[in-house]
């Protein structure tokens, strides 16, 4: 049995309540760090909580007052008071170990209240700024249980957090349309010709196969771009962030393969593809050693 810290140990409950929300709410965001040496995921999960305890406030239980009482428990937290919750328990002992920035934190909820007090964004940098705060700040959480030098890769990691908001985004069109919600900016879809009407589906219009194409390739020049913090990742850790931000980036060629089924229902990864993809890990992993051999 892995021997750990002893302040990791006496907050083994807290941690595993973290843990149980992580494997939960997201198989493969588990399946990829489950795998990084065990205080760091368990760290990476405390973090997952939060995160997912914002987002169900305003995504699953419409619940505006929870959002600032959660905001006011992170003010707290920020002060020095560990509020009386598993979730903040475990918090409390990842920010004794790792150089943790609590204004990302921050920055997370904010993202949150747009959500809350929903706007569709006009522009392109509208939606990217969005995506910042409720992805790219999650990918800035992280990065101290990734690497040691986490100043030096801020740039890629947000990058990271937006490419993988903007497949998110791709990936539920007609599901955010159902729920009132339109991401895609306002002048985009005009660029296009497109109606809000236009995303009520079940299939796709050429021009909006032809606009998410756009917003596709976009994601994936800034997964290009996030790549190339790999070689800044701790090796123990690379397999586990390369599983993550491939997962997501097959998601993008899956839709294309069904034709674009995004505005009636959600794409996923099979076991198989799932399979697929870490023997992609497995190669640039190799390719990474080769380089650095």
């Amino acid at each position: 049995m892995t021997k750990l810290m002893p302040k990791f140990e006496q907050h083994r409950t807290d941690f595993d309540y973290c843990q149980t929300i992580t494997k939960r709410s997201s198989s493969a965001f588990y399946t990829a760090f489950s795998q990084v040496p065990l205080e760091r995921a368990w760290s990476i999960y405390a973090v997952y909580a939060f995160c997912r305890t914002a987002d169900d406030l305003v995504d699953v239980d419409h619940d505006i007052d929870g959002l600032m009482a959660l905001h006011q428990s992170l003010t707290a937290f920020a002060n020095g008071h560990v509020p009386d919750h598993p979730m903040w328990r475990a918090l409390a002992v990842v920010f004794e170990t790792y150089e943790m920035n609590l204004d990302v934190f921050f920055d997370m909820l904010t993202g949150q209240e747009q959500d809350a007090t929903f706007k569709q964004p006009q522009t392109q940098q509208a939606l990217e700024d969005y995506c910042y705060y409720v992805a790219g700040s999650v990918g800035l959480m992280i990065l101290p249980m990734l690497t040691a030098n986490p100043q030096s890769i801020v740039k890629p990691a947000v990058e990271l957090g937006i490419a993988m908001q903007l497949t998110n985004i791709l990936r539920d069109v007609g599901e955010d349309y159902q729920r009132g919600r339109i991401y895609l900016p306002s002048k985009l879809l005009a660029h296009y010709q497109l109606k809000p009407t236009d995303l009520h589906g079940p299939l796709p219009s050429a021009n909006f196969i032809r606009l998410w194409e756009h917003e596709a390739q976009i994601a994936m020049n800034k997964y290009e771009a996030a790549l190339t913090m790999m070689p800044q990742i701790d090796p123990v850790a690379r397999p586990s962030l390369l599983a993550a931000t491939l997962f997501y980036r097959e998601l993008l060629p899956i839709a294309r393969e069904q034709h674009y089924p995004i505005l009636s229902q959600r794409v996923f990864l099979t076991a198989e593809r799932k399979t697929q993809v870490l023997n992609q890990v497995s190669a640039k992993m190799h390719e990474l050693a080769l380089k650095e051999a």
